[in-house]
């Protein structure tokens, strides 16, 4: 049994992936930014289903807060799944974005995959094999008006992906990223009406979490050992 650790596991997309990993045999380390909450409440639901699962919490943008919090988890073993899906945005124009914005959006999305990636890195490393997936997004393929800070900070993260997965190429560890388009959770349904959803997506919908974690799931199984340096783009042919 793998030990898998997934950040924003309390989120839409990131629940679904908590569920999926888990069901395929998986331990789950659910991580949320609060002790408690919706990451204990799904950890819970996990075992009642007799699946392996645990929650965590600490801020990903906090580098010494999040370094204590790995090394407690790192003590009872390597983590050889990573799933970086902690993430916010902070909209507004850019001549209107304050520094404020640019900063929040970048330190979780883009400090936060430092914070939590390279600690866990090396344990995995030993055991010559792991899987590395980012949750990024199509903004990061395509721009997004109102979104420099979070289309910048994504678009960062492929590069990333594509220089780590260089790097560990030859321990047996793939590095990919996941782009999702428009998924139906509870962010998406505050920026995007069914008007909308249709207007933009030739599919004529928003995507499943579940269709993204399956994704993820193929990603970190086995099946996929020779996808590495990939960005996935998932979103019902929008770009």
């Amino acid at each position: 049994m793998k030990r898998a650790l997934v950040t924003g596991g309390s989120g839409g997309i990131g629940a679904a992936i908590c569920r999926r990993l888990a069901a395929d045999g998986h331990h789950v380390i659910v991580h949320g930014s609060r002790p408690g909450g919706l990451a204990e409440e799904i950890a819970q639901d996990l075992r009642a289903v007799h699946l392996q699962a645990e929650a965590v919490a600490f801020d990903v943008a906090d580098r010494a807060a999040t370094a204590t919090a790995l090394a407690a988890i790192l003590a009872a073993g390597p983590v050889q799944i990573l799933v970086n899906n902690a993430g916010v945005h902070d909209d507004a124009v850019f001549p209107g974005m304050t520094g404020a914005q640019w900063d929040r959006v970048m330190n979780v999305s883009l400090d936060g995959f430092y914070n939590v990636t390279q600690p866990l890195s090396l344990p995995m490393l030993r055991t010559r094999w792991g899987r590395i997936v980012t949750i990024s997004s199509v903004a990061g393929l395509t721009g997004n008006r109102g979104q420099v800070n979070y289309a910048a900070a994504k678009g960062a993260l492929h590069a990333a992906t594509k220089s780590l997965a260089l790097e560990l190429a030859s321990r047996g560890v793939t590095v990919n990223a996941v782009a999702p388009g428009i998924i139906d959770t509870a962010m998406s349904g505050e920026a995007f009406d069914e008007a909308t959803i249709k207007r933009i997506v030739p599919m004529g919908r928003a995507g499943r979490p579940e269709e993204v974690a399956d994704l993820v799931g193929f990603l970190v199984s086995d099946q996929a050992a020779y996808i590495s340096g990939q960005i996935l783009s998932i979103n019902g042919a929008m770009v």
